[in-house]
């Protein structure tokens, strides 16, 4: 948490002191796995604590995967995140575009990338890292379903729902 007191012009002309807090998170990446062909796309559920803290009884998100970019940069931070999340080597990664997801309290910028795959690219189960204590259920998900999944509040992680949008927007599956 970082606290700043700096002055912002008011409508009326004057300088006004303010103070804020801003959680600062750390930049991340996400990205959507997309099968055109068979129009399926690959989600991840884990257990997410603040949501079990707000009310999502099992805690369990179902979600497109992300990381955070640490010292990389975007493209080598989510093709890294993607084989260790899913078990999918993936090479050619398309950046969608960037958006700030809670600006009001939360400095943390996301880049979002798409990308085909298809099975020839599955080289292990996924599931995460054994030493960062991740326990990540792959899903492979026909496209239409995952679409429906966010009517039914299945889905409900924003950064998944963006993505899911844009394939649909774009006609990726």
């Amino acid at each position: 948490m970082r606290k700043a007191t700096y002055e912002l012009l008011g409508r009326d002309g004057k300088w006004q002191a303010q103070q804020r807090e801003a959680y600062d998170r750390g930049n991340g990446a996400v990205i959507l796995l997309y099968n055109k062909a068979e129009s399926k796309v690959i989600l991840t559920r884990q257990f997410r604590l603040p949501t079990y803290l707000n009310g999502n009884a099992d805690g369990y998100m179902i979600e497109a995967y992300a990381g955070l970019l640490d010292k990389d940069n975007p493209e080598d931070c989510i093709r890294k995140e993607t084989e260790e999340e899913t078990g999918y080597k993936i090479t050619e990664v398309q950046k969608v575009f960037e958006a700030y997801m809670s600006p009001g309290s939360v400095t943390q910028i996301l880049y979002f990338f798409v990308a085909e795959y298809n099975k020839s690219q599955k080289v292990s189960d996924g599931g995460g890292l054994e030493e960062e204590t991740e326990h990540i259920e792959v899903l492979e998900l026909p496209f239409g379903q995952a679409l429906d999944m966010i009517k039914t509040g299945e889905i409900k992680d924003a950064k998944t729902i963006m993505l899911l949008q844009y394939a649909q927007l774009n006609g990726l599956a």
